[in-house]
């Protein structure tokens, strides 16, 4: 028999992840618009997904035991697909730090489609989830079984992108500290940004497996009877990522990378005023 919980949902546990959530959110919020790294929005968006997500918990507590379907629904859906809008801008931070140390020669990808490559399966990933959980949105026990088989796809396929991924980004960091580029050899500091980038990564690679784990154990498995395997294997995993990613934000990359530009700029002009003919510099 389908049971929307098999446990009665925590009150506390939701208003204090909810709480989190926020506080984290508005501060990327804040850096975001501050430093205007706008690649890193899916990941704000993510957090304000996580935040819905555990009101629709509250929602859940305070109907116990008579739950009904909309707050779980909203639940099981913003808690499901927001992961994968924090892995998103994480894919698209490696192709900046590639830029950032001259290292494409050392990428599995070219640069041009590190991100697009990745973003793809996101996306794709995303929306697979997103339908699954609009199948079980039915209400009826045949939809919530096709949707939970159809969220195991996505988050299947969310696993061997972020598994590749994890993979790209290593052959790139090895290669790298084998042969080193002029830019990486200098005071950019994009040592800090890549290993940041792999605790992230491994933090949310543990919560996709445990979620397929979970998805795959069915409605009546032994970690969907637990609720602290939620709050340990998917909340706290990702508030993690979200302070992570304050105490290492990627804006500056954004200002070096600025910089960078700036002086590429400058330089181009100087070289075409010293190769210009004597002609053309006459007043």
């Amino acid at each position: 028999m389908w049971e929307y919980y098999r446990y009665n949902p925590s009150l506390v546990a939701a208003i204090i992840f909810a709480v989190l959530f926020s506080l984290v959110t508005i501060v990327h919020v804040c850096l975001l618009l501050r430093t205007k790294t706008w690649y890193f929005i899916p990941l704000a968006v993510g957090g304000a997904f996580e935040i819905v997500g555990y009101i629709g918990r509250i929602l859940s507590s305070e109907q116990t035991p008579n739950w009904t379907l909309v707050p779980y629904i909203i639940q099981t859906l913003f808690l499901l697909v927001a992961p994968p809008l924090l892995a998103a801008s994480i894919y698209m931070e490696l192709s900046r730090i590639v830029l950032l140390v001259d290292g494409e020669s050392h990428c599995l990808l070219k640069r041009q489609w590190l991100s697009k490559v990745f973003v793809t399966g996101d996306i794709l990933s995303f929306f697979i989830q997103c339908g699954g959980g609009g199948i079980m949105a039915n209400g009826s026990i045949s939809s919530m079984t096709l949707g939970q088989h159809i969220v195991i796809g996505g988050l299947a396929l969310q696993l061997v992108s972020f598994g590749f991924f994890i993979v790209v980004a290593g052959v790139f960091h090895g290669r790298l500290h084998r042969y080193p580029t002029h830019a990486s050899t200098g005071s950019v500091p994009w040592r800090k940004h890549q290993y940041a980038l792999y605790a992230a990564s491994i933090l949310i690679l543990i919560r996709s497996v445990f979620r397929v784990i979970e998805y795959c154990q069915g409605n009546d498995g032994f970690l969907s009877r637990h609720e602290y395997f939620l709050y340990v294997f998917d909340a706290a995993l990702m508030w993690c990522v979200l302070v992570l990613f304050v105490a290492v934000h990627p804006g500056e990359l954004t200002g070096l990378l600025a910089k960078k530009r700036l002086e590429n700029q400058s330089g181009g002009v100087e070289y075409e005023m010293m190769q210009s003919p004597k002609s053309d510099l006459r007043c």
